[in-house]
C-alpha cells in the first residue's frame, strides 16, 4: 500500500470525490460514502481481498455501538411529538419567560426538544408560532430563526441520543454518561452565546435598520389557532418525564460507581439499567405508557412510523463509520495526524478545526463528526488531554459554518420563510459562534481536568 506524504494527497483526492459527489452529482450521502470509501481503498493499493471486508466491518462496528440506541432514540421523540409533550413543555417555557423575553423562552425549548426530535420537525413545529410572535413581539424574525436553530443544533451537533456525538463516543471508548454531561452543559453555553446573545444583536440591528418580515399567512394561522379544536396534552412534568426517564439512568449508571466504588452491590445493577441501549428502551416503554392516553393513533403505527424514519439515518452512519475504518485501516488517519503534530497545534484546537473544516466542506455534521473522530483517535489516546473535552471539541466543530451545501440551511430559510442572506446572519454565523464559544469552554474545563469528576 501507499505510505508517506502520498497519502495526503489520497485523502484530499478522497474527500474530493466525497464532495462533488453529494454535491455536484447530488447524490445519498450514503452512496456517496460508500463510493468514497471503495475509490480511497483503490487509490492507496489496498490488498483487493481486504477492500469489502474493511468497508463492511467499519459500517457493523458503527452500528453495534450506535444502531440501537439511535432508533429509540427516534421512537422516543416521536411519542413526544404524537402526544403533545413537546408542545406541553415549549408553552410552559414561554409562558414563564413573557413575550419580550421570547427568543430565549424559543432557544431554551429548542435545547430540550432537540435533544429526542431531529431539527427538521422542530423547525415545522415551532415554525408558524414564531411568526405570529414577530408580528406580535417586533422582535426579529431572523432573531428567532437563530435562537431556534442554533440550539436545536447544538444538542443534535453534541447531546446523546443523537447519532454524530454517539459515534465519536463510541470511536473515543467514552463512558456515555460522563460524555452527556459534559456536553449537554457545553451545548448550553453554547446556546446563550450563539442563539441567545448573539440573536439580540441581530434584533438591535434590524430594529435599527427597520429590516422586518410581513407574512402573509399570519391571518390564516391565527385564524387556525383560534378554531382549533383544543387537545388534550400531557402535564408539564409527565412531558418533561418522558425525556428525564432514559437520562437519568444512564447518568447513574455513570456516576453511582464514581461515588460508591466498583465493588458496591448496587453497582452491577445500576450499570445494567444504566447502560444507553437499556435505559433508551426503558424509556421508550415509558414514553409510550405516559402517551398512550393522549395520541390518536396506535403505539404500533407511531412506532412504525420512527422505524422508517431510521433507516437512511443508520445507513448514513454506518457508511461513515465505514470510511472511518478506511481512513485508519489505510494508514491516512494516523499519517495526517502524525503531520499535524509538528505544527504543535493544541489538540482541543486540532479537534475542532478538522471538525469544522470537514463539516464546511460537505455540509454533513455527522460526516464531519465521524471523520474527525477516525482520523485523530489515536492522537487523542496519546495526549494528556482528557478524550471526553476532546470528543465535545470535535462535536462543537459540526455547529457552524453552515452553507447552501448543508440540507439544513435551506429547510431554515424553507419553515422560517427567511431570505439567504438572513439564514447566513442568523444560522451560519450563528452556529459558528456557538461553536467557537463550545470549544473555548471546553478549554477552560481543560485546566481543571484533572479535579473534575470523570475526565481523567
Amino acid at each position: 500500500m501507499l505510505t508517506g506524504p502520498l497519502l495526503i494527497g489520497v485523502f484530499l483526492l478522497s474527500i474530493a470525490i466525497l464532495l462533488v459527489s453529494i454535491i455536484k452529482f447530488k447524490l445519498n450521502a450514503f452512496i456517496a460514502l460508500l463510493i468514497t470509501s471503495l475509490a480511497t481503498s483503490l487509490l492507496v493499493s489496498m490488498p483487493i481481498g481486504d477492500i469489502a471486508s474493511t468497508i463492511s466491518g467499519g459500517f457493523g462496528a458503527t452500528l453495534s455501538g450506535i444502531g440501537i440506541v439511535t432508533g429509540l432514540g427516534v421512537m422516543l421523540g416521536k411519542f413526544m411529538f404524537e402526544s403533545g409533550a413537546i408542545e406541553t413543555i415549549s408553552n410552559a417555557i414561554l409562558k414563564k419567560f413573557g413575550e419580550k423575553n421570547s427568543p430565549s423562552a424559543i432557544a431554551i425549548s429548542g435545547f430540550l426538544t432537540g435533544i429526542p426530535v431531529f431539527g427538521d420537525v422542530v423547525y415545522i413545529m415551532f415554525a408558524p408560532m414564531l411568526r405570529v410572535l414577530a408580528k406580535k413581539t417586533n422582535i426579529s424574525m431572523v432573531t428567532f430563526a437563530c435562537a431556534i436553530s442554533v440550539a436545536t443544533t447544538c444538542t443534535y451537533s453534541l447531546v446523546i441520543p443523537t447519532p454524530a456525538p454517539l459515534v465519536v463516543s463510541e470511536s473515543l471508548g467514552l463512558d456515555v454518561g460522563i460524555f452527556f454531561v459534559y456536553a449537554l452543559v457545553t451545548a448550553f453555553v453554547a446556546t446563550i452565546t450563539g442563539g441567545i446573545l448573539y440573536g439580540k444583536f441581530l434584533d438591535k440591528q434590524d430594529q435599527k435598520n427597520g429590516h422586518f418580515y410581513t407574512f402573509e399567512d399570519i391571518a390564516e394561522i391565527e385564524e387556525v389557532a383560534a378554531t382549533k379544536e383544543v387537545k388534550a396534552m400531557p402535564s408539564f412534568m409527565k412531558s418533561l418525564s418522558m425525556l428525564l426517564v432514559p437520562i437519568i439512568l444512564i447518568l447513574l449508571g455513570s456516576f453511582i460507581p464514581l461515588t460508591f466504588g466498583q465493588e458496591s452491590a448496587a453497582v452491577p445493577v445500576v450499570k445494567f439499567l444504566g447502560d444507553k441501549n437499556v435505559a433508551m428502551l426503558i424509556g421508550v416503554i415509558y414514553a409510550a405508557l405516559i402517551a398512550k392516553p393522549y395520541i390518536t393513533r396506535s403505539v404500533s403505527d407511531i412506532m412504525n412510523d420512527a422505524a422508517d424514519q431510521i433507516g437512511l439515518i443508520l445507513l448514513i452512519t454506518g457508511a461513515g463509520g465505514a470510511f472511518g475504518k478506511v481512513l485508519q485501516a489505510t494508514g491516512i488517519a494516523d499519517y495526517i495526524a502524525d503531520s499535524l503534530a509538528q505544527f504543535s497545534i493544541p489538540i482541543l484546537v486540532l479537534c475542532f478545526l478538522i471538525s469544522q473544516i470537514i463539516r464546511c466542506a460537505q455540509g454533513s455534521t455527522t460526516v464531519a463528526l465521524m471523520t474527525t473522530a477516525s482520523i485523530l483517535s489515536g492522537t487523542i489516546a496519546a495526549s494528556s488531554v482528557s478524550p471526553v473535552l476532546c470528543a465535545i471539541a470535535i462535536c462543537a466543530g459540526g455547529i457552524g459554518l453552515s452553507l447552501p451545501n448543508d440540507s439544513g440551511f435551506w429547510a431554515i430559510s424553507r419553515f422560517f420563510k427567511i431570505s439567504v442572506q438572513d439564514t447566513i446572519r442568523g444560522w451560519t454565523v450563528g452556529g459558528f459562534i456557538a461553536g467557537l464559544s463550545a470549544l473555548a469552554f471546553v478549554s477552560v474545563l481543560s485546566l481543571f481536568q484533572n479535579f473534575l469528576p470523570g475526565l481523567m
